[in-house]
């Protein structure tokens, strides 16, 4: 599907779009009052010659990739090609107060950026964000251009359950812009970042780019106000209000720190791995839990990468709550900040694969493994330098962009031998990294070296708990397929783990799965389960949502029973 403009795109859902798409504004943790939002139609072009063209003879829809139904192009880019984007604007009047910076959401994978003509920098990597200072270049009537490229092939940089040869588990690729394009202005001397440390009653603040300042905490009763100097601070909290996913509490705050201001939040909860009955438990909040979820791919059937509007990830929240789900495990993607907000809020806690780089081959990473033969020594798997350097830096780039969200409560590092190698050294890089929150260094197959938790994943056969020194999780199961009739991507290649031929059976099939396999591991010391998955992706039909999101497939007053028993034997576990 091809429209002349933005006024005629459709979302799969049916809905029209109007207006600037994604303009809520982007950085919900770092919010200031200046935003000026570039998404919408820019220029577009491709070319297989790296120069930057003179003629634009396409438009496209920004921050929808050109692969997708909404950026209005929806068509496959070669991977030889230079992708184009070319936008003019002009700033409100007033609108600069010191510097300009341009801010990127994502590029994937290699941006080179010019601003009236000149280069303003580059960038490396598909799912991180990124920005320049623009201010010495700025003029009333500005031209910017973007050149992206997508290398994929090389397998160097991460990128995910993307392929060139979808099908199956494998999804259509993207390329370019994806996530939303804008410009703030800021004093001359500014905060840069901000990393929040909590626990039952505390705030660290570490602030960087300014180091005198004050804070000050929205509590239920009144505001406290410290000032903070070399850049740190610790807010005590008495009579906290405690974040979970029943009652996820936000404290709001504000930093001011010589002319700069930011708002931002924070949320007091703990994670502890405990002994209870002989058997280690996942804790939240000094208690056992059972992290009850689903796998979250994070795809769409009209923008691939980007749903047509922030709102969407908060129906997709709020389908899985409805079901008695608190967990989703984000997998092998990294979403804008907008979804880790709503699921901060909502309450839904968040399971945050890093993205997969290097090599895949079916036999080696997916047949032995099913099967049985699963390797347990990873330090000679996936070699090349250059590979294992740039997982390691995407690595640290994902933590320090996702840190300071309370949802977050698990990191996984390799995903079933994808990319796999040295899991111990990467698992002490992660700790490194962030030592607050549960570490999975190998999740599903190869079990490798050390890790906070023993992972398993578990399709065709009938899930048993295995004895561990560590606590137990299922990080994926199920997988049990469902086509809803006109809501369907392919419906000549539908795929999945176990296929019904009516919703009424899909729904006996997933509660026996549950009754018979995972509430009785719950007693047994099982700390988690991952079900596949939030949604039908492509060729998968597995969701409990069609891949449209017309269709919920489990009905709450049919599952939430299920839920209710989980909950009751973690409560049983814990006294």
């Amino acid at each position: 599907m091809k429209k002349e403009n933005f006024a005629d795109l459709y979302t799969e859902e049916g809905e029209k779009l109007s207006g600037t798409p994604w303009s809520t504004y982007p950085r919900p943790q770092m919010k200031r009052d200046s935003f000026f939002c570039l998404n919408g139609e820019w220029e577009f072009c491709t070319a297989r010659n790296s120069a930057v063209p003179g003629f634009f003879g396409e438009k496209i829809i920004v921050p929808f990739p050109p692969q997708s139904l909404l950026s209005g192009l929806h068509r496959e880019i070669p991977e030889s090609d230079y992708l184009f984007y070319r936008r003019t604007f002009t700033l409100p009047e007033n609108f600069n107060r010191g510097k300009v910076i341009l801010h990127f959401g994502a590029v994937d994978q290699f941006a080179e950026v010019w601003l009236n003509g000149k280069i303003i920098g580059e960038h490396k990597g598909g799912y991180e964000h990124f920005s320049f200072d623009i201010t010495g270049l700025l003029k009333e009537e500005n031209i910017l251009v973007v050149k992206a490229k997508d290398n994929m092939s090389s397998f160097v940089l991460p990128y995910g359950k993307q392929s060139a040869n979808r099908g199956g588990m494998w999804y259509t690729p993207v390329s370019g812009i994806w996530q939303t394009v804008w410009i703030e202005s800021v004093p001359e001397e500014y905060i840069t970042s901000v990393n929040i440390k909590t626990g039952k009653d505390f705030a660290e603040f570490s602030i960087e780019g300014i180091s005198e300042g004050t804070i000050s905490v929205k509590t239920s009763k009144k505001t406290i106000k410290e000032s903070f100097s070399e850049g740190k601070a610790r807010i005590e909290i008495k009579s906290p209000k405690i974040w979970s996913p029943k009652h996820p509490y936000l404290y709001e705050c504000e930093i001011c720190a010589g002319e700069d201001k930011i708002e931002t939040y924070f949320a007091l909860r703990t994670l502890s791995i405990e002994e209870f009955g002989g058997v280690k438990r996942l804790c939240l909040n000094g208690k056992p839990y059972f992290f009850h979820g689903l796998l979250d791919q994070g795809y769409w059937s009209d923008g691939i990468f980007t749903p047509a509007s922030p709102e969407s990830y908060e129906k997709d929240i709020l389908a899985a709550k409805s079901l008695g789900f608190n967990t989703l495990r984000k997998h092998i993607k990294i979403e804008p900040e907008q979804f880790y907000y709503d699921c901060d809020r909502l309450g839904m806690i968040v399971f945050q694969d890093m993205i997969n780089n290097g090599d895949y081959s079916f036999f080696r990473d997916t047949a032995l493994p099913t099967v049985g033969f699963k390797r347990r020594n990873d330090k000679k798997l996936h070699r090349d330098p250059k590979t294992r350097k740039a997982f390691l830096e995407a690595m640290e780039q994902t933590v320090e962009q996702l840190k300071n969200h309370p949802c977050i409560c698990y990191w996984t590092i390799f995903n079933e031998g994808w990319g796999q190698f040295d899991s111990t050294s990467a698992y002490h890089k992660m700790k490194e990294l962030d030592d607050s929150r549960f570490i999975g260094s190998t999740s599903g197959w190869f079990k490798g070296g050390e890790s906070d938790v023993e992972s398993e994943h578990c399709y065709f056969k009938p899930f048993k708990m295995k004895k561990s020194k560590l606590p137990f999780v299922l990080t994926e199961f199920g997988g049990y397929a469902f086509a809803p009739k006109d809501h369907v991507f392919n419906p000549d290649n539908e795929y999945g783990y176990k296929k019904f031929k009516s919703r009424e059976e899909l729904v006996s099939g997933v509660i026996e799965l549950y009754e018979h396999d995972i509430i009785p591991a719950v007693k047994n010391g099982l700390c988690a389960a991952i079900y596949t998955q939030v949604s039908d992706v492509e060729d998968e039909t597995n969701g409990i949502l069609s891949y449209d999101r017309k269709v919920l497939k489990i009905k709450p007053e049919e599952f939430l029973p299920v839920s209710e028993k989980i909950y009751e034997e973690i409560k049983n576990a814990g006294q």
